[in-house]
């Protein structure tokens, strides 16, 4: 099934809705939970998109469908994001996220194993991910500091990891040049926080030209350097969309890694 289907077949599905905020309507995540009492893994889903609010949740449904179908409860996030009057950006888009990931405790599912939680994002939402499990190391008083919900891993689909290097629309997210706000690029930008202190797997094709696969491999060198356990997946091909395909070699490469990481503390 190429990815286009899947991603309109999920318009269709019925994953229960959840609202983890009420500053905005698109503060909201899908819950896919599997068959059964559980209680399960639970993976936060984190989509792309450049930051923008042409690009949403719905093209990061059929990752979720299928880590349910392989035993997982999926979290999949929608976030406050730029233009469309929605108001994302600095530090609206940081605080959703964040937001998102601890309503889980909100929740009080008891099919949800909030001991073994996870984070997958793609793209900008790697970038997302890679904070996210930063948390913890943030300043007081930050924008997404002190969790509620730990991530004991994360999986970053073709992410943005310098954030230096993403062009002027980060300017935009930040609200400035890295001189008019160092703060904010060392709070948010991923390379800044190594040792993240979790298992990390990146995942990028050598053919992808939005983000160069050299961005991935300079991060998990200097993540390897620093003391994390990271690890590195290249796909030949798929481009820069291909890794959200639940079809790919890539993405089921993915999918097997997080099925090692189900035996934290």
């Amino acid at each position: 099934m190429s990815l286009l289907l899947a991603i309109a077949r999920g318009v269709f599905s019925r994953p229960g809705c959840h609202a983890y905020a009420h500053d905005h309507p698109v503060q909201v995540a899908d819950l896919h939970v599997p068959r059964g009492d559980g209680p399960f893994p639970v993976a936060v889903i984190l989509h792309g998109g450049h930051w923008q609010a042409t690009y949403g949740k719905l093209t990061t449904r059929p990752l979720a469908a299928d880590l349910a179908r392989r035993g997982w409860a999926a979290w999949n996030v929608e976030y406050r994001r730029l233009d469309r009057g929605q108001g994302g950006g600095w530090p609206a888009t940081f605080t959703d996220v964040a937001a998102a990931v601890d309503h889980l405790a909100v929740l009080g599912d008891p099919r949800l194993d909030l001991s073994r939680v996870a984070v997958v994002g793609h793209s900008a939402g790697g970038q997302l991910a890679l904070w996210a499990a930063a948390r913890p190391g943030l300043p007081a008083g930050a924008p997404g500091a002190s969790p509620r919900v730990r991530l004991r891993a994360v999986v970053a689909l073709a992410p943005v990891t310098e954030l230096t290097r993403a062009g002027r629309v980060v300017h935009r997210l930040l609200g400035g040049t890295p001189k008019q706000v160092p703060s904010r690029f060392a709070q948010a930008d991923p390379i800044r926080h190594l040792p993240l202190g979790v298992p990390t797997l990146l995942v990028h094709a050598s053919d992808d030209t939005t983000i160069a696969v050299q961005d991935s491999r300079a991060y998990v060198t200097a993540a390897r350097a620093a003391g994390d356990d990271a690890t590195m997946v290249e796909a030949a091909s798929g481009g820069h969309t291909g890794l959200i395909d639940p079809g790919t070699r890539a993405w089921k490469a993915a999918a097997e890694w997080l099925a090692t990481q189900t035996t934290w503390p």
